[in-house]
């Protein structure tokens, strides 16, 4: 039976966001999720948090400016995830436009694992670069940044991670790190390298570089801002949403990148009707899929093309890998849900796996999808070699995944090698003699860590809809507004008679159901039993576009028996 409750809102604001001129839908919607005022849905570029509140920022555009003046070679090192590889590209665009000269490098995970280690840094040598650029990393790289001073390599750390106990000696914007008051703390790490070149270029103007001119339109960046900032799922606070917006806005009127355009083309989708929820399940999945499955390097080559050719031929070989990608996961799912048979999982309050066939790539999603099926903290290893596991982990609400490991580890000093991350999801390695200690200590640090009522897990809407708002103009408004995490996607719920029923696509089940004043169209996904005469669903409005047509369509995503 599913737990529903419906998310309050505050009347009066919601009646004052009506007055604004917002829908009385979007306006209960916005209402709901803390908006009290229409200033407060920040739109234009001149309302973004000022970078000079932002510490080191000011000073780390200075020392790029210092850098271009002298012809210091830059190398950009990134992260092998969507937020590091489009931070990368916003790298690699933002500093040539300015004048710089600037190459990049990613690890292969596989190799050479996470961040700028010190292996890293002698790979980058090979480069001869005078200043590396850490982009979505680096926060944690002591021992990097350590070997790079021995070889006579400056470091610039822009990262958004959470610290630990103690920073690297080097030049780091980071909206998390201690002493820093900028009040963004949820960007990503395309969003604070896309804040380095802003004031980059501000130093830039002052120093009179670019003459009468006012330098590169940074805002050509922000379709690759707006994907990564969805894809690393950060919270999508106003000013991230401000970003996002803008990087759909520019998709929506044709102005976006061959990479980007070729990446919705192999999904079989256009940028000029792009959503959010479109860079967070469909562009961004395919992109990941190059660091899960082989080398980033691919996906960054695809959004650094400049003809339409060249990054149709990268987005067709990231989509490869996305199919492959999704058959390994689907085949770990069920060997994973074959070893909770024997787990009385309710009992517990985590979920700790491995298996040695399990792909160190697609661990991550696994956690996800256990996360989300059983409502638990979840933890899935695969094989690192060298008598190592990584793993990677998801949390539920309630837990601060990064939190609880940290526990771990001040309770049991050197059973985890290292880890990282932030509340909903990290990053660890452990020895592999020792995964049913972990198992154990971390199932100790979540009952330590939450409260028994987070593991009920409750589904909350935005209500029932009256049957006047089922419209096409409510939908697609919906699919044009800014929602992720932390903004979450408008749910409604209500009680229906199922009209007709058939499968489509051998796993998707395509619906009539009437409400009460209203019938409409609707998809169930990835299930292919038929359902009751009468259900009670939880669902999104959304659009349907057809051979030109568009419809309203609405969207299953959990249903029971009313």
């Amino acid at each position: 039976m599913l737990n529903i409750t419906t998310r309050p809102w505050a009347v009066a604001a919601a009646e004052r966001l009506r007055a604004s001129g917002h829908s009385a839908l979007l306006a209960r919607l916005y209402a709901a999720r803390g908006i009290d005022t229409n200033e407060a849905i920040k739109t234009s570029l001149a309302e973004l948090l000022p970078f000079d509140t932002m510490l080191n920022c000011a000073e780390a555009g200075i020392r790029l400016a210092d850098a271009i003046r002298d012809r210091k070679r830059l190398l950009v090192v990134a992260d092998y995830d969507a937020d590091g590889a489009t931070a990368c590209a916003v790298a690699l665009r933002g500093l040539a436009a300015m004048g710089a000269t600037v190459d990049y490098l990613v690890p292969n995970r596989f190799d050479y694992g996470y961040g700028l280690s010190p292996e890293i840094v002698r790979l980058a040598a090979e480069r001869k670069p005078d200043l590396i650029i850490t982009v979505d990393n680096g926060i944690a790289a002591h021992a990097g940044i350590d070997e790079a001073r021995r070889l006579g390599i400056e470091v610039l750390v822009t990262d958004h991670h959470l610290p630990a106990d103690t920073l690297p000696d080097a030049l780091i914007v980071n909206p998390n790190q201690p002493g820093c008051g900028f009040p963004g703390k949820s960007l990503a790490g395309v969003g604070v390298m896309f804040y380095v070149l802003v004031a980059l270029r501000a130093e830039l103007r002052r120093r009179g570089a670019f003459g009468t001119g006012d330098g590169p339109n940074l805002a050509e960046l922000l379709d690759l801002v707006a994907l990564g900032t969805v894809a690393d799922v950060v919270r999508l606070d106003a000013n991230n949403r401000l970003l996002v917006g803008q990087g759909l806005r520019r998709m929506r009127a044709g102005k976006v990148s061959p990479g980007i355009r070729a990446l919705f083309t192999a999904a079989g989708r256009t940028p000029e009707r792009a959503s959010a929820q479109d860079l967070g399940f469909v562009v961004g999945p395919r992109l990941n899929a190059a660091g899960r499955l082989a080398d980033m390097s691919l996906g960054i080559a695809c959004l650094l093309a400049e003809d339409e050719t060249a990054a149709l031929a990268g987005a067709r070989e990231l989509d490869r890998l996305n199919r492959e990608r999704r058959e390994i996961e689907a085949d770990m799912q069920g060997q994973a849900l074959a070893l909770l048979d024997a787990i009385a999982v309710e009992d517990g309050y985590s979920l700790t796996l491995y298996d040695p066939a399990w792909h160190q790539g697609v661990v991550g999603l696994l956690a996800s999808r256990l996360k989300e099926r059983h409502h638990r903290p979840a933890i899935v290893f695969a094989d690192g070699g060298d008598g190592l596991l990584k793993g990677s982990g998801r949390a539920i609400p309630g837990l601060h995944l990064r939190d609880a490991l940290d526990l771990v580890d001040k309770r049991h000093p050197g059973l985890i090698v290292r880890f990282g991350g932030h509340a909903a999801a990290a990053g660890l390695t452990l020895p592999a003699d020792r995964l049913s200690e972990f198992a154990a200590a971390f199932e100790a640090a979540c009952r330590t860590s939450m409260d028994p009522a987070a593991l009920c897990q409750v589904i909350e809407t935005d209500g029932e809809l009256a049957a006047e708002e089922f419209t096409l103009d409510n939908a697609a408004a919906l699919r044009d507004a800014v929602w992720g995490q932390g903004f979450p996607v408008p749910l409604f719920h209500g009680n229906f008679q199922v009209q007709a029923q058939r499968l489509v696509g051998d796993k998707h089940l395509k619906l009539r159901l009437r409400h009460p004043g209203f019938e409409a169209d609707a998809m169930l996904f990835n299930h292919d039993a038929p359902l009751p005469d009468r259900i009670r669903g939880v669902f999104r409005l959304d659009v349907n576009e057809w051979n030109g047509t568009r419809n309203l369509q609405l969207t299953v995503e959990r249903w029971d028996t009313p």
